[in-house]
């Protein structure tokens, strides 16, 4: 008896792993479906904006400060200032209704705009640019590596059998 539900727990087990496994498996590629479908229709304006934070991240990882003071202080600024460019969008003659990510954007680039100057301070940069060549070629490279990337998806998709059917019907399969 003992036996039997040993058996018929671990096959429930490993049945149970496999139907995780193959789940798992299938949102990955369905990610990978989203983001591909998110990089070829990325607009231009939204990829430079990509290649920004991509610069501010490398400084990032590569001066990283710990301190409490210097994230504080950029979250209230950011705070500050992202609430008057709030302001400065949606007030005036036109209503304009604001969508999350638009807004997200107007508080997280003072954020990173005051984070960024305080990780850079006495580091010697000129403007933004590292002092050590292999930190911008390093950022500079990443760039052009979203940037091909996205511009090899666009072509992709711009392919006549790739482009994503407007229809939410089956084809029809004629055999």
């Amino acid at each position: 008896m003992r036996w039997r539900r040993r058996v018929a727990t671990r096959h429930g087990f490993s049945r149970q792993l496999t139907f995780a496994a193959v789940g798992v498996v299938l949102r990955l590629v369905a990610c990978g479906f989203m983001l591909i479908r998110y990089l070829a229709n990325l607009s231009t304006g939204r990829l430079i904006l990509w290649c920004y934070f991509i610069w501010y991240f490398v400084v990032l990882v590569r001066y990283f400060d710990p301190s409490p003071r210097l994230w504080l202080t950029s979250l209230g600024l950011s705070g500050i200032i992202g609430f008057a460019l709030y302001l400065s969008t949606t007030a005036g003659g036109t209503q304009v209704k604001l969508r999350f990510w638009p807004t997200f954007r107007l508080f997280l680039m003072p954020f990173c705009v005051s984070s960024f100057a305080a990780l850079v301070k006495g580091k010697d940069f000129v403007l933004i640019f590292s002092p050590k060549p292999a930190e911008i070629l390093t950022a500079v490279g990443l760039c052009a590596l979203l940037c091909g990337v996205a511009y090899a998806t666009r072509r992709w998709r711009s392919r006549p059998g790739n482009a994503p059917r407007l229809t939410s019907e089956a084809p029809i399969s004629r055999g």
